[in-house]
């Protein structure tokens, strides 16, 4: 029987979702507390004796073996097993339903806009506190952006398959036209915003207001104010990356379960950019003075919760993601007050037929975005026929669950961007588009950029698409278990300089259609692994190294996808718990 690369790739993610379930995890509730490495502060390896995918009796080797020693500080492949909600959750919570959107005038026909009846219903639950704004089976038209903005709070529907929300207008109609901030004609609608928007309730408004305004806000942890977030603790001595405390001047301000932001300035010789692509020596000799859009992102904020504070010392719940080095002024500061503890569950977001946006001109069918969350979930939501489908902009600790793309094509299905860090993205899909791509039009497919790190793609089914590094110097994010038809391209502005940072990894990757760029990157990426990905060659967008001289970039059981262990962030989660 003949099978289609349809149906291959609906079988690998079956298969990579059974497997999963046969893991060591059990079905267990996995909180942060009861994550926490038993040895982790000390910088030594979290799990002892034989790990996921050894032969009873035997020593793993290669880049596995070497990770188990040295979890936190591996040059080629970063620590992820906390990546997620609540240091990766595998449930959420289950509040109790506080509101029924029908109660509150909402249509389940699609006859009427039932937009104004499921915000004041999520309004009101999360003014009061929190809890379950049901949307029961049916069709609900949204003639405006829904916006979660409360902590605490779900809107949940009976089932991707059962409910949905119909949107009719874009965001270039609801809130304006959104410009980008670098000057020209491009949309920023393109890369921001959704019509289902997690975003905290005071910032959504900034942010709208701004837009309308045409005063093109920064999307980020500190937006266009960050000389006006206060200063808690100056860090006061030198700690190296996957160390998880650090030493201040003062520590009388920090209170453990704080969630702050540690901010590091670049020096004048750019050696805060150089550390973050490894400090390779191609790094140092790089150009950097002409990458306005990648430098407007420094400082780089990395938001942590504090989990210790004795005397001058404080501990965080995750090891350091960089060196602490004084010349880069290293300081615990104020934030956004995130949107916490909060998901979105059960519904298909379908927008109105429409025609798919030239390049960089897209008005906003986006389906759902993600921004200045920390500790939040998406679970089992599709989006069709959007601009963008899912979207994390500045977000923390955001899970993605058992997400897809379908219709008639996207710019981006998923984007990671604006200082995006520790999140998870796993079971998610990316269907063969329904039409052919217009003149004109790009496909990317699960991007990254912006300084963003310790991200996770984790059993991901792609039909088509690609592994977008969008510029901007990521680092230290991992894709493993992923099946893709690879025929997307990457994009992102010489101005945003390198596509990588350092320990980026590819773990067990089956290319069906044999293009190279963008999974392997051994040869582009500095101190990299890929590890266990088809045979590839390159054709279409090709790529070369940033960084002149060796990269320190590994490639290992090249050839033969399947090797154990599959999946790398399930692997170190086996060893955390």
């Amino acid at each position: 029987m003949a099978i289609s690369r349809r149906g291959m790739l609906t079988a690998s993610i079956q298969v990579a979702s059974a497997a999963a379930a046969a893991t060591a995890f059990g079905g267990a509730v996995t909180t942060a507390a009861a994550a926490q490495p038993a040895a982790g502060p000390a910088g030594t390896a979290p799990g002892a004796g034989p790990g996921p995918g050894d032969v009873a009796g035997a020593q793993p080797t290669g880049l596995w073996a070497e990770f188990r020693a040295t979890p936190y500080t591996h040059p080629q492949i970063p620590y992820v097993a906390r990546a997620g909600f609540d240091g990766g959750a595998r449930h959420f919570p289950r509040r109790p339903v506080r509101a029924n959107v029908l109660h509150y005038g909402a249509v389940p026909d699609g006859s009427a806009d039932s937009a104004p009846a499921i915000n004041r219903a999520l309004r009101e639950v999360g003014e009061a506190g929190g809890g379950t704004v049901l949307v029961p089976p049916g069709t609900y038209r949204i003639d405006d952006v829904i916006q979660l903005g409360w902590s605490n709070t779900t809107l949940r529907g009976a089932g991707s398959d059962v409910t949905t929300l119909y949107a009719t207008k874009s965001l270039t109609q609801l809130i304006g036209v959104y410009g980008s901030r670098y000057g020209g004609d491009k949309s920023s609608w393109s890369w921001a915003g959704g019509l289902v928007w997690m975003c905290p309730a005071d910032r959504y408004r900034t942010l709208t207001g701004a837009i309308r305004a045409k005063d093109w806000p920064f999307e980020g942890w500190t937006g266009n104010k960050r000389d006006e977030f206060d200063v808690l603790a100056h860090v006061t001595a030198e700690s190296a990356q996957g160390s998880w405390s650090v030493t201040v001047d003062d520590a009388r301000r920090l209170r453990p379960g704080d969630r702050v932001l540690l901010q590091y300035a670049d020096d004048p010789a750019h050696g805060l950019l150089d550390h973050m692509a490894g400090d390779v020596e191609g790094a140092a000799t790089y150009y950097w003075e002409d990458k306005t859009k990648l430098l407007s992102y420094v400082p780089y904020e990395w938001p942590a919760r504090v989990t210790a504070v004795r005397g001058r010392q404080v501990t965080f719940d995750r090891p350091l993601p960089l060196d602490t080095r004084l010349l880069w002024q290293p300081r615990i500061t104020t934030c956004v007050p995130p949107l916490v503890n909060s998901g979105v569950e059960g519904l298909t977001i379908q927008m109105t037929p429409t025609p798919q946006s030239p390049h960089l001109l897209d008005k906003g069918y986006n389906g759902l975005v993600a921004q200045c969350t920390w500790d939040c979930w998406v679970d089992d939501v599709h989006a069709i026929d959007v601009d963008n489908g899912f979207l994390m902009v500045a977000a923390k600790a955001t899970t993605f669950r058992r997400t897809r793309v379908s219709g008639r094509g996207s710019h981006h299905p998923y984007a990671c961007r604006e200082g995006a860090h520790d999140n998870l993205f796993e079971d998610f899909r990316i269907d063969q588009r329904t039409v052919p791509a217009p003149s004109g039009t790009q496909l990317h497919g699960i991007n990254v950029e912006g300084l963003s790190s310790y991200n996770v793609w984790s059993r991901g089914a792609m039909e088509m698409g690609t592994f977008d590094t969008h510029r901007g110097l990521p680092f230290a994010n991992v894709r493993t278990d992923i099946t893709v038809s690879n025929d997307g391209s990457h994009g992102g502005d010489a101005s945003a300089g390198p596509l990588y940072g350092a320990r980026f990894t590819h773990w067990n990757v089956t290319v069906t259609n044999g293009r190279a760029g963008c999974v392997r990157i051994d040869d582009i990426a500095p101190y990299s692994a890929t590890f266990a990905i088809s045979t590839v060659r390159p054709f279409g967008q090709i790529d070369v190294p940033d960084f002149t001289g060796p990269l320190h970039s590994r490639l290992e059981a090249y050839g033969t996808p399947g090797v154990a262990p599959v999946n790398l962030y399930e692997a170190q989660r086996e060893l955390l718990l």
